[in-house]
This record gives structure tokens, sequence and C-alpha cells, in this order.
């Protein structure tokens, strides 16, 4: 089996971002682990949306389920994602504020 190149990595990363629901669940993942059914109310999407976006995320391997009895709780599969998404969130954010025009 071929190993993933650094490039993939990165855009299966990306792919996971595009979509503003994933990215909400990533950074409600980065505060603390959460269910399924939690995150359908918080972010007030259905859960089977949930369920679909949290199966992306567990493919790309951003996430992963821990089993607690009948129910799953979903967290970053690696406690520097967090770390990572925040500082992502605040590289982004500066550089749209140098992109806006002032008047």
């Amino acid at each position: 089996m071929k190993p993933i190149s650094n490039a993939a990595v990165l855009a299966r990363f990306g792919y996971a971002l595009s979509d503003p629901t994933r990215a909400e669940i990533l950074m409600a993942l980065a505060k603390e682990p959460r269910y399924p059914a939690d995150l359908a109310e918080t972010l007030g999407v259905s859960r089977q949306s949930i369920s679909n976006h949290l199966s992306c995320l567990r493919d790309c391997g951003l996430a992963v389920a821990v089993p607690e009895g009948r129910r799953s709780r979903y967290e970053l599969a690696h406690p520097d994602l967090a770390h990572a998404l925040n500082d992502l969130l605040g590289v982004v954010l500066l550089a749209s504020e140098n992109h806006i025009p002032h008047h």
C-alpha cells in the first residue's frame, strides 16, 4: 500500500473543514468530548446530519468514537488537534482582517 502524501493529508483536512457544520463540530470537540445528540441539539441540525458529518470526520482521521455502554462519545483523534484548530482559526482571522478594505 502506497503511503499517503503530506499534501493528501492536508487536502483531507481541508475537505473536513470545507463544510461549516463539520468545522463547528471540530471546534466543539476541541473544547470537550461530546455525544452526537448533544452536538445535533447545540448546532441545530438533525441527528442524521450529525451522524453523516461525524462519519466523515472519522474517515478523515480527525475524530474518534469512544464507546460508552450503548452510546458513543466523540473526541478529537489527537489532543494536539485542538491546539492546531485554534491556531489555524487565529491565523485565518488575522489574515481576513488584513484583507478587509478600510474606509
